[in-house]
């Protein structure tokens, strides 16, 4: 896709986008060629992959943590409707 394809899809500008298409493919996350007179830019998805599947250890841990969060603001958010700042 084009940066200009793609600046249409989001609220920010062609001249940002295309700054963040910079970052990004410096980062080897996307690829770019050229055609014609555009550059098309695409996701490579190898670097997220090996994000993932380095990421993957940390998943349950995570999770269950999350969970545990999420039960202690329900807590908190039930106590503060109730009254009891126990």
């Amino acid at each position: 896709m084009a940066a200009g394809e793609l600046a249409d899809r989001f609220p920010v500008s062609r001249p940002a986008v295309s700054r963040h298409l910079r970052v990004l493919r410096e980062a080897g996350l996307v690829t770019a060629r050229a055609e014609g007179k555009r550059r098309l830019y695409a996701l490579d998805l190898r670097p997220l992959r090996e994000i993932d599947e380095w990421l993957e250890p940390y998943r349950d841990l995570w999770a269950r943590r999350l969970d545990a969060l999420d039960t202690e603001i329900a807590r908190g958010r039930r106590a503060r409707r109730t009254g009891d700042g126990a």
